[in-house]
């Protein structure tokens, strides 16, 4: 796969337009602001009554509705939450985003399942940065960046890949690499991801990791360490140097351990759970789940979270944190 850096972009193209970045949670923030020290020219378009419209307000925006942000623009940025975003479209920017204007995207799940489907004059644009928006931030503030995918979705103008790169570079992904992918691609490796690896299965693994130790007669503060506190450590040598270079920084004792114990937790009936999960990924049916749960009120994300919550494994990690806070004198 071919990587491009910002030898390979035009940043006059961004800097040449008004741009509207719908949203201004984890990631609206860190855009407009890196976009921003790129020198181009943000609007950040927020309901009347969003709780964040203060704070755009303090960091210097002209902060707006979405239909009169997108009015003034050449490219409205959509970084609200899936879910709400076909409404946003249709009620605020496909009226009012100039003809021959361009959409982007950070995640591809409303185009890929259809949710929205874009006025044929627009160019169709994704630049997903791979990583939380406070990486992203202070990453470029360090004079670096996070690698980001991109696609074109609908090219009306010509020039949407090149406006693509131009975006990307303005986040300071230029400095890392920016890899061409697809809006399908993109989006069903990350529902995919989030379910059976990174914010689905992780979490489940720590949380029965430390209950059964603790069943077992373990003091909870030494289960959270182990079964926790230890995740970090391992994910930085994982991405510093790869799972082979993380085995070889480990000590014999744990590389072995790890041979013996984890084809037992991940069986072939994990990765068959898997397959399923991907497979409700690409048919539509996990998107049409959450869409249901959107249109109720989220009870089924209200439980989860009120139940995470109550675990008592967040007890013992507040009073693990209040140790290891800067003592005075």
């Amino acid at each position: 796969m071919d990587a491009f850096f910002d030898a390979d972009a035009d940043l006059g193209l961004i800097r040449s337009l008004d741009v509207a970045v719908i949203g201004y949670g984890n990631q609206g923030r860190a855009q407009a602001l890196n976009l921003r020290d790129s020198g181009v020219r943000v609007t950040v378009g927020l309901p009347a009554e969003s709780r964040s419209r203060a704070r755009a307000a303090q960091d210097g925006f002209d902060v707006m509705t979405a239909a009169e942000a997108s009015a003034r623009a050449d490219l409205a940025v959509m970084l609200t939450a899936d879910e709400a975003q076909a409404a946003i479209y249709a009620e605020a920017i496909a009226p009012n985003l100039r003809q021959g204007g361009a959409l982007l995207f950070a995640h591809g799940l409303a185009i890929r399942f259809g949710l929205i489907v874009p006025r044929p004059d627009l160019d169709v644009l994704l630049v997903a940065p791979k990583g939380p928006g406070t990486a992203l931030r202070s990453l470029y503030e360090q004079g670096s960046g996070l690698i980001a995918l991109f696609a074109v979705g609908q090219d009306a103008s010509g020039r949407a890949c090149a406006l693509a790169l131009a975006y990307g570079s303005a986040l300071g992904s230029g400095r890392v690499g920016m890899l061409p992918t697809s809006f399908a691609e993109e989006c069903e490796a990350d529902l995919f991801n989030e379910q059976a690896v990174l914010w689905g299965a992780i979490p489940e693994l720590i949380h029965a990791g430390y209950e059964t130790l603790v069943e077992a007669g373990f003091s909870p503060e030494v289960a959270y360490l182990e079964c926790l506190t230890e995740v970090k450590l391992i994910a930085d040598l994982i991405y510093e140097r790869g799972i082979a270079g993380m085995r070889e920084a480990i000590s014999n004792t744990a590389e072995f351990g790890a041979l013996e114990g984890g084809s037992r937790i991940v069986t072939a009936d994990t990765r068959t759970e898997m397959r399923r999960i991907l497979r409700d990924v690409r048919s539509g049916r996990f998107v049409e789940s959450l869409l249901r749960d959107a249109e109720a009120g989220y009870p089924r994300l209200r439980v989860n979270r009120a139940q995470a919550a109550d675990h008592p494994i967040e007890a013992v990690g507040r009073r693990l944190r209040q140790l290891s806070a800067p003592r005075a004198g």
